[in-house]
């Protein structure tokens, strides 16, 4: 065993009281073995982690690239969150079979519907390999150390993948200081399966969304399918349901207060060993500007999908991420200051100071070092905020970037003749681009956002960090009312001559062969120079994009460096400051599991939530015709009617949700919780309110995780989906 890897494993033995906190990593669960077992856990080490034999982690994938789904038949069946499915639902939709709205369930295997680009990723093993990476990367800092590593990570993952047959890949840990191969099948038949209605799977909407309670059925059921080895293969009608290794019996038994709970998931991102200094820059820079920013795209969006019914189901997936993540920062920056965040990790990192200056080989400069850094980079945050969020907000906008590389390239090479094989990499890149853009362009949604976000961020950033599409064009009045010849050279550019952002977005968009394939393609077979100086939406971008690489970029970059570099240090130094103190790595977007209880909680003085919701709540919630609390008249009829059948609890009603004190975070979306047995008790989809600052700050009182109850979930397939071939193809534990 490599010394490195020795140093961090024995720091995540070192396990406190709090096991409600952590996302640890599979492959060394068994040093938490023993309190796992104190919590409930009647389950072996093996059964949860194995190279060798089936265990708990060949039963969840990562699902679609960006959240977890879990195997719960012996046919490939699985089950994720409706959100994580929602974009496959909606392009499946039309307005003539409204699968988004009306939901969704194949009674058969013939009736499942492919849906195309969902991948469903197995993890096959991880390992160490700290030590080959370490060697590559000898010492290095900033550039030259994203260099080596991306060389090592190259040469590490072709060799692991065994040409095209594993997906490898080598992820760091501890900011760093650890690496970790994983070797993955990835299978790309995937196809719908079910899916409830739009007004259960997202039922409150914006306003429950990370609230509790919670009464939303956020679940959808995809099959995988495999070939006649049970090997991945590319959609075919020929293809059988893949047979994993293992999969999820289901528990219908319910749960009570105190049970134990397990999660196993694929969380997105956390930054829990952030400094102080990040955290205000968050809460104070960062944040304000997403939300400001999101509330006007939002808007505008929201405005166009109510007047046609095809830009609704053309734009409501994108809809749905924009305002997931809008609430999320609205949340996170209110509790970061309810829990005095920036001053608690000030006074940790006061101690921290102290304890390096009396302890050789620690550097007790560290955190002024962070400090300078902040410092330098701060007049560029919002900048490059706006730049990501705000001018890239508008699909045209990030259409006519893409013709950056090209229109770079005419640059460099000037009077020459062009290269056929340059031309065609860059138009190719292009169309690439345009194709996966389109998806998201409707004209009239597409002119009021470059319009608005045109404006916003000229009236938020500094004035002098403006591109410089303003003062030529924008604000330039000298050529109104005439043609002028902006490039130079041959061909004239017909000039903005409006007064408003609105006339220039239709000045823009009446200006460019970007919005029409016709017009694009033409381009693409035979591209000048002239055709893209002369074209007002790639100006516009060429413009942009010019301004943040030439004069924004290398900040922002060496910050990141420099962030980086001085993380790594930190966390390498605090593991010995605290060393009786457990330590964990922050999400990577790899497979975790956390484990705890089901709990309930006090958001405040004198206010209790109970750790469960009933069917009674949602229909006390119900409100006809409401967009966000509006219910199907079947659930209405069975909610009358008192029809559960076996999904009831014990006491006659029927459970929605309950929460848990589990560590998640965004990309958990569809993962299992488990009980003791090792069975299924729900699908993880949320977090709460009042621990929105969780991804930075954990905080162990407020913290709670989301599920849906599978007794709900299996209610409304059987129920209001009539689909028993699914419940009979479970193994349904009561």
């Amino acid at each position: 065993m490599k010394k490195t890897f020795l140093l961090f494993a024995t720091v995540i033995s070192m396990f406190g009281a709090r096991a409600d906190e952590g996302m640890w990593i599979p492959m060394l669960i068994g040093k938490n073995y023993d309190e796992m077992q104190r919590l409930g856990l009647k389950l072996t080490k093996e059964d949860l982690y194995s190279i060798n034999h089936s265990s708990m982690k060949d039963a969840i994938l990562q699902f679609g690239g960006g959240c977890t789904a879990e195997m719960i038949s012996s046919n490939g069946l699985l089950l994720t969150n409706h959100h994580c499915g929602y974009d496959a639902i909606a392009t499946l939709s039309t307005v003539d079979r409204n699968l988004l709205d009306n939901g969704f369930w194949a009674h058969n295997m013939q009736e499942e519907l492919p849906a195309q680009g969902v991948t469903a990723l197995f993890l096959q093993r991880m390992e160490d390999v700290t030590e080959e990476v370490n060697k590559s990367v000898n010492g290095t800092t900033g550039e030259a150390y994203n260099k080596a590593f991306d060389a090592v990570r190259k040469v590490i993952e072709e060799r692991e993948s065994k040409k095209g047959k594993y997906v490898a890949n080598v992820k760091s840990y501890f900011n760093g200081n650890q690496y970790f191969l994983l070797v993955y099948k990835m299978y790309t038949d995937v196809r719908l399966v079910g899916t409830p209605p739009k007004s259960l799977g997202k039922f409150g909407g914006d306003t429950d969304n990370w609230m509790w309670p919670r009464h939303t059925s956020d679940f959808s059921m995809f099959r995988v399918y495999a070939d006649s080895n049970n090997q991945p293969k590319p959609y075919a009608a020929t293809n059988q349901p893949y047979h994993p290794k293992k999969f999820l019996p289901v528990s219908i038994k319910g749960q009570k207060e105190g049970d134990y709970a397990m999660i196993f998931g694929y969380p997105g991102r956390t930054n829990r060993y952030e400094v102080s200094y990040g955290v205000d820059l968050a809460i104070n820079t960062v944040n304000p500007s997403i939300v400001a920013i999101r509330d006007m795209r939002l808007a505008i969006i929201k405005k166009h999908m109510d007047m046609n019914k095809g830009t609704y189901l053309q734009l409501t997936s994108l809809y749905s991420r924009i305002a997931n993540y809008w609430k999320y920062y609205i949340g996170q920056t209110e509790q970061l200051k309810r829990l005095n965040v920036v001053d608690k990790k000030k006074k940790s990192e006061d101690k921290f100071t102290t304890w390096a200056s009396a302890n050789s080989g620690m550097d007790a400069s560290l955190m002024n070092k962070f400090k300078v850094a902040f410092e330098e980079y701060k007049p560029y945050a919002k900048h490059a905020t706006y730049y990501g969020e705000c001018f890239r907000a508008s699909a045209l906008a990030r259409m006519a970037a893409s013709m950056k590389p090209l229109y770079d390239y005419y640059e460099r090479i000037g009077t020459a003749t062009p290269n056929e094989d340059s031309l065609k990499k860059y138009t190719t890149a292009a169309t690439a681009a345009r194709r996966m853009l389109v998806k998201e362009y409707e004209l009239g949604t597409d002119k009021e956002l470059f319009a608005e976000m045109t404006k916003m961020f000229y009236e938020n950033v500094d004035k002098d960090q403006m591109p410089d599409i303003y003062s030529k064009v924008i604000f330039n009045k000298e050529c109104v009312g005439k043609k002028c010849d902006k490039s130079g050279k041959k061909g004239e550019l017909v000039c903005y001559t409006g007064t408003t952002y609105a006339q220039y977005a239709d000045y823009v968009f009446s200006h460019t062969f970007l919005t029409d394939s016709i017009a694009f393609n033409a381009f693409c077979s035979k591209p000048t120079f002239a055709a893209l100086k002369n074209d007002a939406a790639v100006l516009y971008s060429v413009s942009f994009v010019s301004n943040y690489t030439k004069n924004y970029q290398s900040k922002v970059e060496a910050f990141s460096y420099k962030r980086a570099e001085l993380a790594k240090e930190y966390v390498r130094e605090m593991m010995i400051q605290k060393k009786d103190k457990m330590f964990y790595p922050d999400a990577n977007s790899t497979m975790r599991v956390t484990y705890g209880s089901v709990l309930s909680y006090e958001p405040q003085d004198g206010v209790h939530y109970n750790y469960f919701t009933t069917l009674d709540g949602l229909m006390a919630k119900y409100k006809p015709g409401n967009e966000e609390f509006d219910v199907p008249a079947d659930l209405i009829n069975l909610y009358k009617a008192k029809d559960y059948g076996m999904y009831a609890d014990a006491d006659g009603s029927l459970h929605t949700c309950f929460i848990t004190n589990n560590d998640i975070t965004g990309g958990n979306s569809g993962s299992p919780c488990i009980n003791g047995n090792g069975e299924l008790i729900g699908a993880a989809f949320d977090g709460n309110w009042e621990a929105m600052s969780g991804d930075i700050a954990f905080d162990k009182k407020y913290k709670r995780t989301i599920v849906c109850d599978i007794r709900y979930i299996l209610f409304l397939v059987d129920k209001m989906g009539h689909a028993d071939n699914l419940i009979k193809e479970m193994d349904i534990r009561k």
